[in-house]
C-alpha cells in the first residue's frame, strides 16, 4: 500500500457510494438475529434514524456467529433461516444488507441475498474463502485480522482483483494487544486509504476484550464514541456499529454495542466532524 499517488476509489452497493472522499455511511445493526421481530424492529428503526439524518445505510447481521467464545453461547438462526429473515429486510425496508461468512459452502446461497459478503477478522487470510466470495462479483468486505498489520492487506486486496473483482471495503477492527484487549493504531486507517479502497472503521469490535469474561467476550462501549470521533476525523468512507435496545442482555456482543436510544446524538456529532473534515 505505498502508492505515490492516491486514487480514491468508489464502491457502489445498491443506492449506496461508498468512497474515503464522499459522505460518511453508516453499517449498523445487531449483532446476531435473536428473533424475526427484534430483527425487523431494528432494521425499521435504523432506517427510521439514519433517513432523518440524510445519512447513507447499509443494515448488517450475522445469520450464524460461529466465531463465538464458547460452543455452548447463542450463534443465532443458520443459513437457511438467516437468510430468509435478510430478504424479508431488503424487501420491506429497501435496504441493502450486509452479513459475514464463515464457510466456503455458504457463499453461493449468501450472495443470492446479501448485498456485502464479510469476511471475519480472523478468516481474512482464508484464500479459498476470499476468493469464492470475490467470485461471486458482489462487494467483499474484509476485516483486517486481530494479528495483521495494515499493510498486509495489500495481499488480500490482490487475492480479490485476482479474481475480477473491484468491490472491495477494508475494515479496521482493532489490533491485538496483550491479553484479552485490544488497541486501535489509527495509522492503519490513514495507511489502509493509500489502497484507494474505501475504508471502513468497526467501532464496536474496536473496543471489545475478547474472551474476557472466560466463556465469552467482554467491552468498554464507553470508547466507542471516542474512537468513532477519531476515525471519522481521518476520513474515511464508513463506521461500522453493532447497536441493540438493550445491550445489557443482547445475546451477542452486548458489553462493545451502542445502545440505540443513544445513537442519534452520537450519529449527528460523528456527521458534524464528517463534514468539516470533507469539505
Amino acid at each position: 500500500m505505498k502508492n505515490k499517488k492516491l486514487i480514491p476509489k468508489k464502491v457502489q452497493i445498491g443506492t449506496v457510494t461508498l468512497n474515503n472522499q464522499g459522505p460518511l455511511t453508516l453499517i449498523a445493526g445487531p449483532c446476531v438475529m435473536e428473533s424475526e421481530e427484534h430483527l425487523l424492529f431494528m432494521a425499521a428503526s435504523l432506517k427510521r434514524l439514519t433517513q432523518s439524518l440524510g445519512l447513507k445505510f447499509i443494515f448488517k447481521c450475522s445469520y450464524d456467529k460461529a466465531n463465538r467464545t464458547s460452543h455452548s453461547t447463542y450463534r443465532g438462526f443458520g443459513l437457511k433461516e438467516g437468510l430468509r429473515l435478510l430478504e424479508e429486510v431488503k424487501k420491506k425496508y429497501d435496504l441493502p444488507v450486509l452479513t459475514d461468512v464463515h464457510e466456503i459452502n455458504d457463499v453461493a446461497a449468501v450472495s443470492r441475498v446479501a448485498d456485502v459478503l464479510q469476511i471475519p477478522a480472523f478468516l481474512c487470510r482464508q484464500t479459498d474463502l476470499v476468493r469464492a466470495c470475490a467470485q461471486t462479483g458482489k462487494t467483499v468486505n474484509i476485516k483486517k485480522g486481530q494479528f495483521l498489520s495494515p499493510w498486509e492487506m495489500s495481499n488480500i486486496i490482490k487475492k480479490i482483483l485476482d479474481c475480477g473483482n473491484k468491490n472491495i471495503l477494508l475494515t479496521e477492527r482493532g489490533t491485538s494487544f496483550g491479553y484479552n484487549n485490544l488497541v486501535v493504531d489509527m495509522r492503519g486507517l490513514e495507511i489502509m486509504k493509500r489502497s484507494g479502497f474505501p475504508v471502513v472503521f468497526d467501532a464496536t469490535h474496536s473496543v471489545q476484550l475478547p474472551g474476557k469474561s472466560g466463556n465469552a467476550s467482554g467491552g468498554q462501549r464507553e470508547f466507542v464514541e471516542p474512537l468513532a470521533k477519531a476515525a471519522t476525523a481521518i476520513g474515511i468512507a464508513a463506521l461500522f456499529m453493532e447497536v441493540h435496545p438493550d445491550p445489557d442482555h443482547a445475546l451477542s456482543d452486548g458489553p462493545n454495542s451502542v445502545k440505540l436510544k443513544n445513537l442519534k446524538k452520537l450519529l449527528q456529532s460523528l456527521l458534524a466532524i464528517d463534514k468539516t473534515v470533507k469539505k
